[in-house]
């Protein structure tokens, strides 16, 4: 049960003001998936989700955040043998093998490897304090980590999630603290192998041929758009046409082109940022992003006051997930990033990416609330 103390403490402002972003992405996956039969199995399922999101964000205030930390390690090894399972019995999807069957239903592991692996550095860094920061020498146990799940992910593939695992871990790795030295020498090996991609032709050809057709059809189509408009340019051309029609008050409820008319590809889970600019316009797309900026800050600052270096951790690297979420998807949406299938936190379709993203929100929600109280 949950401690009274606990719930005295609990910051209820950002309790609502997560279940009203959720309750934004349930009209929008509304709108979205709505047939001329009626309201879409899709949106049952998604309001079944975020019932069950919303009651994990709850069951992960019951522990205390120490006593995630400790049991960080079984949840990052559960993650990684989730992931083998995949390459071994996983079900196939839009050429990806990311799913694994549970009954009706779909799991797909990559997504809980992104929490795994915040939680995982947390304790590692949390655990191994170095006075005056980190060497690279420090770093070879976190790259490590990183490098499993990364590879099994790559191998799916899954490009989008596994640049999510890099960043994240690496602005962990930031928070964690590294000497400017070690940054420097990463700088400049980054500059080497991004120079050699660019500038040497065996190493170039070697990396391209190893990406998917389409993935590179990808990459090809952000950098020109309009190369193939009707191919792997699609997506984003007409996401960028449902965001730029919205203008300022949006075209209406259920109302847009776009998304109606089912010009839109995938509008109810990596473009839906589309359907709700074109529904509602700048304003409606301006009153999202506010709220997800009032979630990052809040987020930030319990990252600031958590009581310890675990909490510290824990927080920031959640924070760091939920904002390359964002920025990627939206990013996405708006035509600068390339399409790398990212989700929408709280707001996209998938009952993974939900109960994972709540999940997280309860670990931030249980750091800010123990700040106030005693360790026990």
């Amino acid at each position: 049960m949950l401690d009274r103390r606990l719930l005295a403490n609990l910051p209820w402002g950002l309790v609502a003001l997560v279940l009203t972003i959720a309750l934004f992405g349930l009209t929008a996956v509304y709108s979205a998936t709505y047939t001329p039969k009626g309201v879409s199995g899709l949106f049952t399922r998604q309001v079944v989700w975020v019932s069950l999101g919303v009651l994990f964000m709850f069951l992960a205030l019951i522990p205390d955040y120490h006593t995630v930390g400790r049991y960080a390690y079984v949840l990052y090894a559960v993650s990684v043998v989730l992931l083998l399972l995949v390459m071994v019995m996983g079900r196939t999807g839009m050429g990806a093998q990311r799913w694994l069957a549970i009954g009706p239903f779909a799991f797909q592991p990559s997504e809980l490897a992104k929490l795994s692996i915040v939680l995982a550095l947390a304790r590692f860094f949390a655990e191994d304090p170095k006075r005056g920061g980190y060497e690279l020498r420090d770093l070879a146990i976190p790259f490590a980590m990183l490098a499993v799940p990364l590879l099994l992910v790559l191998k799916q593939p899954d490009l989008g999630t596994a640049l999510m695992l890099v960043f994240t871990s690496s602005l962990i790795m930031l928070l964690a603290g590294i000497r400017v030295r070690a940054i420097m020498v990463v700088a400049l090996a980054g500059a080497v192998v991004a120079s050699a991609v660019l500038f040497v032709p065996p190493v170039r050809n070697k990396i391209w041929s190893s990406l998917k057709p389409y993935q590179q059809k990808r990459i090809l189509s952000f950098i020109d758009p309009s190369s193939d408009p009707l191919g792997s340019g699609y997506h984003a051309t007409q996401s960028k046409i449902a965001v730029g029609s919205g203008q300022l008050t949006g075209k209406g409820f259920r109302k847009g082109t776009q998304s109606q008319m089912a010009f839109l590809p995938e509008r109810h889970t990596d473009f839906i940022f589309g359907v709700i600019a074109e529904e509602h316009g700048f304003l409606g797309a301006a009153v999202l992003i506010i709220l997800y900026l009032i979630l990052l800050i809040a987020g930030i600052d319990a990252a600031r006051n958590a009581k310890d270096k675990l909490g510290a951790l824990m927080a920031g690297g959640i924070v760091s997930m939920l904002s390359l979420y964002v920025c990627i998807n939206i990013g996405m949406a708006v035509g600068i990033m390339p399409v790398v299938g990212v989700p929408l936190p709280l707001v996209s379709y998938g009952g993974t990416s939900i109960i994972t993203t709540f999940l997280a929100i309860g670990l931030l929600l249980n750091i800010q609330s123990r700040r106030f109280m005693l360790f026990y």
